[in-house]
């Protein structure tokens, strides 16, 4: 090999080095100035979520920091812990709101914001994150449709058992007109969220 064929392969591997050096400086500092503006992002979202749940009137605590870890549970639909927001006034227990998931919807897991009030009603419910069909199963989201809101209020007392099940099962929910899956999953979530809460009130506060 010549000593000019060596020099390029040198000037090559340098030049490749230098490339290399550069990118990974440039991706550690975008992360690095980036970083906190997309936690306070997600932060932001979160509330949104939270306090479209609960109005902020309801509540005097900082309700994203005042959280607890759960156990994974099969009412929950999770397989590894959860977090839940707990909401307070004057110190006093106001509501909690649970990650719980869905795991049988048509197109898979529904992630669920379930607000429930000390009292055991519903504060609300909300959807997440989904896979569902567009223009069929997605109309479990706020924005497509009303449906969510119909939880409003709802307990384990009301209804009562047969009635926390779609109405093409018997229950008091309405379905979708071709895709009964979707509320079925939901419905059934939101229920056994109720029933967790039912079971673990004592430890939640």
């Amino acid at each position: 090999m010549s000593l000019t064929n060596r020099r390029q392969i040198l000037l090559s591997g340098i030049f490749l080095w230098l490339f290399a050096v550069a990118g990974t400086t440039l991706v550690a500092v975008t992360e690095y100035t980036t970083g906190d503006r997309i936690i306070e992002n997600e932060r932001q979202l979160l509330l949104r979520n939270l306090y479209a749940l609960l109005p902020v009137d309801k509540l005097d605590n900082d309700i994203a920091t005042d959280t607890l870890e759960l156990p994974a549970s099969t009412l929950l639909g999770t397989d590894r812990t959860s977090t839940i927001y707990r909401a307070r006034f004057g110190g006093k227990p106001v509501a909690a709101i649970f990650n719980s998931v869905a795991p049988n919807g048509y197109n898979g897991k529904i992630h669920l914001l379930v607000g429930v009030f000390v009292d055991g009603s519903l504060a609300g419910v909300r959807v997440v994150k989904h896979a569902e069909t567009p223009g069929l199963g997605d109309a479990i989201e706020i924005r497509k449709s009303s449906w969510i809101k119909g939880f409003d209020g709802k307990s384990l007392s009301n209804p009562r058992q047969r009635g926390w099940q779609v109405k093409r099962d018997g229950g008091e929910f309405d379905q979708f007109t071709g895709a009964t899956i979707t509320p079925r999953a939901v419905v059934a979530a939101v229920h056994n969220t109720l029933l967790y809460y039912q079971q673990n009130l004592n430890t939640i506060f």
